[in-house]
């Protein structure tokens, strides 16, 4: 598969990358059959987390016995704290059973809260320099929901490489972020590039980011199959056309008010319910094991039954989601999910 020049790394990585996620739902075998399947056809950028369950375990297999330099790896870790941080990245050096990992990220920082404690004095951010300053690490990095506090992390000049959501939906990082990660020459991974698994048209998500040279999707699977109809479009060079813009504007059309874009500025509510977790409940249901959705969202969800529809988070958003209906429905979903899953 080709490779790309991914920015201030000077790494050359697959214009495709490999997402981590959905393998937890698989036993250790499938998922290193996956893995080493997706390898085999050129990919050769791989990004998990350490906060991703078993996902780093299995990718290690995956690679045992292979050249370290023929594969870029990226990490992540939700530690707020140095000592945390750093305790989470030999945790992934043991598990993935390398040496070092590429790129390590700061791990959803997405709220003013986040920001401050990873880069108070003792924060998350002094382990990332201490774990590069070791070798255990070679660039920074982060990843965020949030456009505005990325753009301002963005200008600290503090990092090598961004991670953020990007499809032809959750569009916005178009018109800053990718022309400054492009200026500051940070590599940028694409994020949920097929909207978290909810935008089922590969050929058009595919089709859409392949307009942006300067970034590299990272599409979680968990068939090897998925990978191979995603590297044929990747390969197929077949350009980004109006017939393909129109079905965009049709799809968005379809959608109205009931995509949330996870921007976080319908928080917080009265009733303290996380709305973007609530509202984003069937992609959480679609890339993971039944106990990590449950133990991640079950109390989440149950606070969303408290939900008394004030319309608050209406007006604070700016897409006009109709919040409150997507929480009726998304519950009802929920109930079903967790149905199924309790006589399994």
């Amino acid at each position: 598969m080709e490779k790309v020049h991914f920015g201030k790394t000077g790494l050359f990585v697959s214009k495709i990358a490999f997402g981590g996620i959905p393998i937890q739902r698989l036993s250790v075998a499938d998922a290193v059959e996956v893995v080493r399947g997706v390898i085999s056809l050129g990919v050769n950028f791989i990004d998990t987390a350490n906060g991703y369950t078993d996902s780093e375990e299995k990718i290690g297999i995956a690679i045992k016995g292979r050249p370290r330099e023929s594969l870029v790896i990226a990490s992540k870790s939700g530690a707020r704290d140095k000592k945390t941080f750093l305790e989470h990245v030999d945790l992934s050096l043991s598990r993935l059973g390398v040496d070092y990992i590429d790129i390590y990220q700061l791990h959803g920082v997405s709220s003013v809260e986040t920001y401050n404690a990873v880069f108070d004095d003792g924060g998350a951010y002094e382990g990332l320099v201490e774990a590069i300053r070791q070798g255990k690490v070679r660039f920074p990095a982060f990843s965020s929901h949030s456009i505005p506090l990325s753009i301002q992390i963005m200008r600290k000049g503090k990092f090598a490489v961004v991670q953020l959501p990007f499809n032809y939906i959750d569009d916005d990082v178009a018109k800053e972020a990718i022309p400054l990660a492009k200026e500051l020459d940070m590599g940028f991974i694409a994020m949920k590039p097929f909207g978290g698994g909810l935008l089922s048209n590969a050929k058009l998500s595919i089709k859409y980011l392949s307009q942006f040279d300067s970034i590299v999707p990272d599409p979680g699977i968990e068939k090897l199959s998925e990978m191979e109809e995603i590297v044929r479009i990747a390969e197929s060079k077949e350009g980004f056309t109006t017939n393909d813009a129109a079905e965009i504007e049709k799809v968005k059309t379809e959608l109205g008010d009931h995509w949330c874009h996870r921007c976080e500025y319908c928080q917080s509510c009265p009733q303290k319910i996380h709305i973007s977790t609530v509202l984003n409940i069937e992609s959480f249901m679609k890339r993971m094991p039944y106990s990590r959705a449950f133990n991640m969202a079950g109390q989440v969800m149950e606070n969303a039954r408290n939900c008394v529809e004030c319309c608050a988070c209406v007006d604070k958003c700016p897409y006009k989601v109709n919040v409150p209906a997507l929480i009726r429905e998304r519950l009802t979903m929920w109930d079903r999910y967790v149905e199924e899953n309790a006589v399994k």
